[in-house]
């Protein structure tokens, strides 16, 4: 039997300089933390700059987390360990409930104290939706799957304004109090809200909702008269399970209608709304997914009978508005990401991020990540004018399933070409670009696929004769700064003639939409390097391909060397 190794010959064994080892750690990329995803972004404080100044200090504040080691590991964490149903007590009580990992409660915290939720209703400057766009786009470069309960809590805010019954919730959903528990709302600072809409038979057509309701009673709920439904039915996809309460349709008298269920009653007791199981979701791991049952569950109607379709879509602009800001934010970090990475790792004689392909997939990157941010700000900034100015209101109604559609489909390619900037090392659960990468395409099937946006572009354009020239207004008010961008402008007429005489050309058309929309916001707000690459590339002629890193060999390497530069957020 062999003695056990002395304190010595340990040392010697594992001692660096020992002529067996097998290697030394060099040339690995730095990691992407100690910066601020705010003060370091030229586009977001810029944007921020022109449209609302006060929120500055709040925008670096959340933009400081981003960059920090700390809550890096906590995003990873909520992700590693995942949400885990808890049906029942270990007395055998029905439940319902989701447990998680601490991460995920300490995420929700600082998302809920830095407003991301709420800044748009507590806003004390101009420009809310603005300002909270930019809070948005900044946590998806926290963590993603907290992201879809800040975004359903701004978008609620809405429902509850249009309820006299539901006051006390709209007030509580301004909160920034993050609370875990099943207290009624009434003993609550803050709540989670949620929605369930989807049926298995459904999907996107929200028409053949199955799940039935009853008129119950009429109530005093916290000061005004609620009118109570009984529900029964099921839900395919629920979005945060566990939340304090939830927005869902069902049928009254075959009419679909809409109605806000809480989880606790008035009472005390616990609402009967059963969750028969978590999805297992490619992505978005950390946020709790879930099929739900009704069977005897109260719920207080919104609006009249029959019209919860118009009702639910009154809050779709603003969970759009938040994917289409989502994604852009997504993107942002995945560039983050592979800048850093390409810049701190050598190959072949020279930091990667020199190296003449790796130059131009950097630089087309940030063009397409700029591109996207100002898309879905330019959105935000027509939210800001809802119902006060006409052109802004008709540019608000279609240009946001354009920027849903757009941003949500190009996010995947950018993740992707940042995974490939990362080699190997992308693809490993230790790296988040490997979240990142799974992560990309949900927004895109959330709150409608890219078909059901580009038919909504085209219903809004055939619906409201005045879309049209709210959108040619945009875009004649820079005419002129770019002959490319005129000679695009131009050909668009034909396009939207085709798309109105037949659905197959929705797609190209909502594409071009996207991509004039874009350059106009470039031509005001961008740098002339930025500018001409896309004008050359997304809007002329030719010469660009499918792939991203196929900026043409006529533009200067300096040029793209200096869009680089532009987009670094994490420097040497």
């Amino acid at each position: 039997m062999n003695a056990p190794l002395t304190a010595a010959q340990v040392h010697t064994v594992a001692a660096p300089e020992d002529r067996y080892a097998t290697h030394t750690v060099t040339n690995q990329a730095a990691p992407a933390t100690g910066f601020n995803a705010f003060d370091g972004d030229a586009v977001l404080t810029a944007a921020i700059a022109r449209d609302a100044p006060w929120a500055a200090d709040r925008c670096g504040a959340l933009g400081a987390l981003a960059g920090d080691e700390r809550i890096q590991e906590l995003a990873r964490l909520a992700n590693r360990h995942l949400p885990e149903l808890q049906t029942h007590d270990r007395y055998g009580n029905r439940i319902d409930w989701v447990a998680f990992h601490p991460a995920w409660h300490e995420l929700m915290a600082l998302a809920w104290r830095h407003e991301v939720h709420s800044l748009a209703w507590n806003a004390p400057g101009p420009q809310p939706h603005v300002a909270r766009a930019v809070l948005a786009y900044l946590w998806n470069q926290v963590e993603h799957g907290t992201g879809c309960p800040t975004g359903m809590a701004y978008a609620a805010h809405a429902g509850f304004a249009a309820e006299p019954a539901l006051a006390l919730w709209a007030e509580k959903v301004r909160g920034t109090q993050y609370e875990f528990s099943r207290r009624e709302v009434a003993e609550k600072t803050a709540v989670v809200v949620g929605y369930a809409m989807t049926e298995k038979q459904g999907g996107s057509d929200l028409r053949e909702t199955q799940t039935t309701a009853a008129f119950s009673h009429s109530a005093d709920y916290h000061g005004a008269t609620a009118h109570w439904y009984v529900l029964t039915g099921h839900k395919w996809f629920c979005s945060v399970p566990q939340s304090d309460g939830f927005f869902t349709l069902a049928k009254v008298a075959g009419g679909v209608t809409c109605f806000f269920l809480p989880r606790t009653l008035p009472d005390g007791r616990h609402n009967r709304f059963f969750i028969q199981r978590l999805k297992d979701k490619a992505g978005n791991k950390s946020n709790a997914s879930s099929e739900v049952e009704y069977s005897g569950t109260l719920a207080i109607r919104v609006g009249a009978e029959g019209a919860g379709i118009r009702e639910i879509l009154s809050h779709a602009h603003l969970t759009r508005l938040d994917f289409a800001v989502g994604s852009a934010g997504l993107m942002r970090q995945a560039l983050t990401l592979a800048l850093r990475h390409t810049a701190t790792r050598r190959g072949f004689g020279a930091a990667l991020s020199r190296q003449p392909m790796m130059a131009n997939v950097l630089a087309d990157m940030a063009v397409e990540v700029e591109a996207a941010t100002l898309l879905a700000l330019r959105v935000a900034h027509a939210t800001d004018h809802l119902r006060t100015d006409a052109r802004q209101t008709a540019f608000a109604r279609v240009a946001t399933p354009i920027a849903k559609f757009f941003n949500c489909s190009r996010a995947p390619a950018i993740a992707y070409e940042a995974l490939q900037c990362h080699g190997g090392n992308g693809f490993i659960e230790e790296n988040p670009m490997a979240r990142i990468y799974r992560e990309a395409p949900l927004n895109s099937v959330w709150e409608g696929t890219a078909n059901m946006m580009c038919m909504d572009v085209r219903r809004a354009l055939r619906r409201d004769a005045g879309i049209r020239p709210a959108l040619m207004a945009e875009f004649e008010d820079v005419r002129g700064a770019h002959p490319a961008y005129d000679r695009f402008v131009q050909r668009l007429a034909p396009l939207l003639d085709a798309m109105d005489a037949d659905e197959y050309a929705a797609r190209p058309a909502t594409e071009a939409l996207a991509r004039a929309i874009q350059g106009a916001e470039l031509l005001r707000h961008s740098t002339g390097d930025v500018v001409d690459a896309f004008m050359a590339t997304r809007l002329g002629d030719g010469g660009w391909g499918t792939m991203l890193g196929a900026l043409p060999a006529a533009f200067p390497r300096a040029r793209a060397d200096a869009i680089v530069d532009r987009a670094q957020v994490v420097r040497r």
